[in-house]
């Protein structure tokens, strides 16, 4: 066979004993080839050398044969997802040769360990949805140049991430953990980390040290895990001061955690349990840019005055699916979006949106609003509204924006 373009594809349900031992021959040119949706049962010999990327997903591929890959050692990318690959199918010589390998997806296979021998030159590791338990620190001293390391979906508990088991990866920037078995946040994570996503596991507490050793953490994601207030440390967030965005989602939380950095943009606390909003919880995030509390049982009477006082960067409110009556007063300055959906409102007053001039987007979609419920002047001086959603209520309200806003009228109907 022989192949000229930098590019070939291999396919239409091709096995092993479908591929002659010179099937390559000729392709000495190939850089990128792809035999991904085949029935491939092992990774086939004499590939060509000349390979930079290499697409095997979707096969049966449970063994790559030693030396199948010791001469492509120009290649770049491997994708070898959602195959029946188990540890038995590699050993430590699988990958070592691959000196300019950057990107590998061994995601979606039955991976009980990761694999050993992985090359310096490796940025990106995928390695979802397989069944890995433990993570040893020795299997990763060979991969120190590792940036996105991605363990969603396995089987990892409480013994799975030892203490310093992530030490080698000094530069890793991304950790993805979702969907495992974690009862609390791994310990001594690497210090230059960035990211860490760890929803869908079984964290119950944040102590006052756990996040320590992160200071350049922009994001954290904790959401749908077993977080409840009392077992939330209220230093917890204070060695964060980088933090961007944080998601608590889906928790057992009654109130917003004490403690959270300054540099906050983005907060995410709906799906919990919140009962009351007290000022001094949030009056540091100065900075923040948008907050979900959407899904809670706050009321009227559990936003306590001032709340939204320090909130000066504010621009996206949601307050969706609580137990509010009526517009909260007082709300920031800069907000823009404000969803207030499937609460109990049945009047918005005159006065309602007097703090908030550069309101655009408006969400009142399944309230008790009628007719008459929303007064005249409830949208004066909102020049840059042009969006008021308020269908699903018991009647249809017609809503006339200001005539300075140059916009159509919004209509809402049940």
């Amino acid at each position: 066979m022989h192949m000229r373009t930098p590019k070939a594809a291999l396919g239409s349900r091709l096995s092993n004993a479908g591929l002659p031992p010179d099937a390559f021959h000729g392709s000495e040119a190939v850089t990128t080839l792809s035999l991904s949706s085949n029935r491939l049962s092992y990774l086939p010999p004499s590939l060509p050398p000349s390979l930079e990327r290499l697409h095997l997903q979707n096969n049966l591929i449970s063994k790559v044969p030693r030396g199948a890959l010791s001469r492509q050692t120009h290649l770049r990318e491997l994708y070898l997802q959602h195959n029946q690959l188990t540890d038995s199918g590699l050993d430590a010589t699988t990958f070592s040769k691959l000196h300019h390998l950057e990107y590998l997806d061994l995601s979606h296979n039955q991976l009980a360990s990761v694999p050993a021998g992985l090359p310096r030159a490796l940025a990106v590791l995928h390695l979802g949805r397989n069944r890995i338990r433990w993570v040893e620190a020795a299997r990763l001293r060979g991969a120190r140049g590792l940036r996105y390391l991605l363990l969603q979906h396995n089987q990892l508990g409480a013994t799975g991430l030892p203490a310093g088991a992530l030490r080698p990866l000094r530069g890793l920037h991304t950790l993805h953990l979702y969907g495992n078995r974690l009862d609390r946040v791994p310990p001594v994570l690497p210090r230059r980390l960035r990211a860490l996503v760890l929803p869908h596991n079984h964290v119950t507490t944040l102590g006052a040290r756990d996040l320590a050793g992160m200071p350049g953490l922009a994001e954290l994601n904790l959401a749908y895990n077993r977080l409840v207030s009392a077992r939330v440390h209220h230093r917890a967030f204070r060695p964060l001061r980088a933090l961007r965005s944080l998601d608590l989602a889906g928790n057992q939380l009654t109130r917003v955690p004490g403690g959270l950095p300054g540099s906050l943009h983005t907060l995410r606390l709906q799906r919990n349990q919140l009962r009351a909003l007290e000022p001094e919880l949030l009056a540091s995030l100065d900075q923040l840019r948008e907050l979900s509390l959407a899904h809670n049982r706050l009321r009227i009477g559990d936003i306590g005055p001032g709340t939204w006082h320090e909130l000066q960067a504010l621009q996206v409110l949601d307050l969706s699916h609580n137990e509010l009556s009526f517009v909260p007063p007082d709300l920031p300055e800069a907000l823009e979006e404000l969803h207030l959906q499937g609460n109990r409102i049945s009047h918005v007053g005159s006065e309602a949106f007097l703090s908030t001039p550069h309101l655009r987007a408006l969400f009142l979609r399944a309230n008790r609003l009628h007719m008459t419920s929303i007064a005249p002047e409830a949208f004066l001086g909102l020049l840059h509204l042009s969006v008021v959603d308020t269908a699903g209520n018991p009647e249809q309200v017609l809503v006339r924006l200001p005539p300075r806003a140059a916009r159509q009228p919004q209509v809402g109907g049940p």
